[in-house]
């Protein structure tokens, strides 16, 4: 392992297990727009992956609907969505000693970053990143590489070499791979090791402990 400096994480599926929030806000923005959907296991793809991507993936779902479909979402997720989450066991530990470590902490989402900052907050972990960068509420900067490429621009003074990005999801590997850092799989999200793999991940990581090992 390089010497890291500055750590990119993943939000969802790679801090926090969003499931609940994310599957039902899903279903409620899919009723809102007429389909009727009852099994909130076959949502859990909208874990990770830009929400008008994967509308328009998985329903077929036009620029506009798309639009109506993400407005409709946001009005449960705003009010009860984000706050049925749950951090994984272990991560605020891993956090404190990365912090401990004098690392740079970067939380790097698809996710609208006002509902990042809102999240953290929540879960009383905000303290240890210096920056959360996500998407706009207009969709725009929504694709990982875009994201990252920000981050990078925040910190001119460093090298690729001393980045690192966290995620469960192809598009958190796909990113890194696209603006030419390292990346972490992580398989206790929603991505399986074949899908990091399929992206060429520098590492893939199975638990949080294991995590630890590879960056502490």
């Amino acid at each position: 392992m390089k010497k890291l400096e500055i750590i990119l994480f993943d939000l969802d599926g790679t801090i926090s297990d969003p499931k609940k929030g994310i599957t039902a806000s899903v279903q409620y923005g899919l009723e809102k727009m007429g389909i009727v959907e009852l099994d909130l296991q076959k949502l859990e793809c909208f874990i990770g992956p830009p929400l008008q991507v994967s509308f328009a993936e998985y329903y077929g779902f036009d620029e506009k609907q798309c639009q109506q479909a993400i407005e409709f979402y946001r009005e449960r997720f705003k009010k009860t969505g984000m706050y049925e989450n749950e951090l994984y066991e272990g991560i605020e530990l891993l956090l404190e000693r990365l912090k401990a470590e004098r690392k740079k902490l970067v939380i790097a989402t698809s996710k609208p970053t006002v509902f990042a900052i809102e999240i953290l907050k929540y879960f009383q972990i905000d303290e240890y990143f210096d920056l959360v960068v996500g998407s706009e509420l207009d969709g725009t900067r929504s694709a990982k590489a875009e994201i990252i490429q920000y981050i990078l621009d925040q910190f001119e003074d460093y090298t690729t070499d001393s980045f690192v990005m966290i995620g469960d999801r192809k598009h958190d590997i796909i990113g890194a791979n696209l603006t030419g850092i390292d990346s972490i799989g992580v398989t206790y999200g929603y991505g399986s090791a074949e899908e990091l793999e399929n992206e060429n991940a520098t590492f893939i990581v199975e638990s949080i402990r294991e995590l630890e090992k590879l960056l502490v």
